[in-house]
């Protein structure tokens, strides 16, 4: 059996009204195409931190520019699921916490009726921790589609991430992302940045790392001081990649046979299957990477 999926680049900010517009264009066309799962971005309600690294937004220094902060179970969640009706869109928002202070940069996964489940995003870069609290779990859970994991963007460069989901089960991970060109040596094109070529790059490795469908969206445009690479694109557990809207807004749209697909990949490769974590240096057994990094470094990967 086959299911339609699509994979969004697209800019959102902090209007949330223009947020929903967008969100419910972009459903309407992916309805048209017979879509059932849909990614979105990271921050696709209110947009993401407007700048990072030194000069980013933090609590300390403003709050006028951070993104609004919703609860899990607010009127902005419901909104998106009146939109979503019987389909399955996983959307990123800012969280607010119970104690109605710390905020997540999360992620939902929901159709008009359910939330299948949610995610706070683990890795943080760039100074991202001075506007959001870390989450620290990793769970995927079953939907009408197959089981699926979230990620957020920074999380795709380690492989433990999206491992951990695969070994849960997951067999489409979604990663959705706020992930920009870089900040230094920007390259004329775009399409030719390196920080888009390892926005793809994490896309293709991780799906043929753990063998699973991966769904990839984006921000595209340009908020504040950050300009967006898109490449929204869905790739298969070959590492092929389906579908992809490059720098362009709009959809990543491609069929897949979740099924079909895992029997055959799976079936002459076992990439999770003969793992040897008996060997893995982790922890306290591990070198640790302090001594050589340089946090003044300015050619990180964000997201």
């Amino acid at each position: 059996m086959t299911t339609t999926v699509a994979a969004v680049s697209a800019n959102f900010t902090r209007d949330l009204e223009q947020n929903y517009e967008l969100i419910a264009r972009l459903v309407s066309e992916a309805r048209t195409e017979g879509v059932r799962l849909l990614a979105l971005p990271e921050a696709a309600i209110g947009g993401y931190l407007s700048s990072l690294g030194n000069h980013g937004d933090t609590l300390k220094n403003t709050t006028r520019s951070l993104p609004p902060a919703v609860r899990l179970d607010g009127p902005e969640i419901r909104r998106v699921q009146e939109i979503a009706q019987d389909m399955i869109v996983c959307i990123g928002f800012c969280e607010l916490d119970d104690d109605g202070e710390t905020r997540y940069n999360a992620a939902v996964c929901l159709d008009g009726t359910t939330i299948y489940g949610s995610y706070r995003k683990v890795h943080q870069p760039l100074g991202e921790n001075m506007s959001y609290s870390a989450g620290d779990v990793y769970e995927a859970f079953d939907t009408p589609v197959g089981r699926v994991g979230l990620q957020i963007c920074y999380d795709k460069a380690f492989p433990e991430a999206a491992r951990s989901l695969a070994m849960d089960g997951a067999e489409i991970i979604v990663s959705m992302s706020a992930w920009p060109v870089a900040r230094t040596a920007t390259a004329e094109n775009l399409q030719e940045d390196r920080w888009t070529y390892r926005f793809n790059l994490f896309d293709m490795a991780r799906a043929l790392d753990n063998q699973v469908f991966w769904l990839a969206s984006n921000q595209s445009g340009s908020f504040g001081s950050l300009r967006y690479v898109g490449n929204a694109k869905v790739v298969d557990p070959g590492g092929n990649v389906l579908a992809t809207t490059l720098l362009d807004s709009g959809l990543a749209v491609a069929e897949i046979d979740v099924e079909g697909t895992f029997r055959a990949m799976r079936g002459g490769m076992f990439h999770l299957r003969d793992r040897r974590p008996d060997v893995y240096r982790t922890g306290e057994g591990a070198a640790s990477v302090d001594a050589v990094a340089d946090p003044a470094q300015e050619d990180l990967v964000h997201a």
